[in-house]
């Protein structure tokens, strides 16, 4: 770990809010143990963000991507999820390129507003209103996982599913403080649109930290 200035643009230190193993909770790999790394900074500004102390980068100590690693080799499983904040803020090949070489197998979720960087083995690209993804997303998603906050939500995923590759997985996630009037709304929906799944905050209902 660093607390000095440091440049982060080569993407051989990046600020770290927290890294730590859990259960994912959501999306096509729900259930599975995982090592978290999620990065401070994020200009995309959701409303409904439930991690806001991400947002502001400089907040966050800056770890070195040896250490990084080092720390995620502690832990038994070797799927590891890159999160945030918003990861493609920073050039991810650094840090993929290290995990990979020791044997991890790499996932990243983001909203894609930034250009896309790093080598994974899975994307899950969740985009948002309040910042336009950028185009090199699209060819790169695995996963397509919208939140389901209000109404037009249901038109906005289906705007994105369009330009996604066909064996990208579609999935709507009912937004955790909307749920008592948007579960019932994404099962409907879902129900008439078979091409999409459900993706449930799982962590949440189990308690799971």
């Amino acid at each position: 770990m660093k607390n000095s200035k440091v440049d982060i643009s080569e993407g051989t230190w990046l600020p770290i809010m927290e890294a730590f193993y859990t259960i994912q909770g959501e999306g096509t790999f729900s259930g599975s143990p995982s090592y978290f790394i999620r990065l401070g900074g994020c200009d995309v500004g959701c409303v409904w963000c439930d991690v806001k102390d991400s947002w502001d980068a400089a907040k966050w100590p800056l770890w070195s991507v040896d250490s990084i690693v080092s720390e995620a080799m502690k832990f038994p499983s070797r799927t590891v999820v890159i999160t945030g904040g918003e990861p493609l803020m920073y050039n991810l090949y650094p840090l993929t390129y290290a995990l990979k070489e020791n044997g991890f197998r790499i996932h990243i979720e983001t909203s894609g507003a930034h250009p896309f960087s790093g080598i994974f083995d899975w994307v899950c690209f969740s985009p948002k209103k309040f910042k336009k993804p950028h185009p090199s997303i699209y060819e790169k998603a695995d996963e397509l996982k919208v939140i389901a906050y209000h109404n037009s939500d249901f038109a906005f995923a289906e705007e994105h599913a369009s330009k996604v590759k066909p064996s990208c997985q579609k999935l709507l996630q009912p937004e955790w403080s909307k749920k008592e009037n948007m579960t019932e709304k994404v099962i409907d929906y879902v129900k008439s649109n078979p091409n999409w799944k459900i993706s449930l905050q799982t962590h949440k209902f189990m308690d799971i930290p």
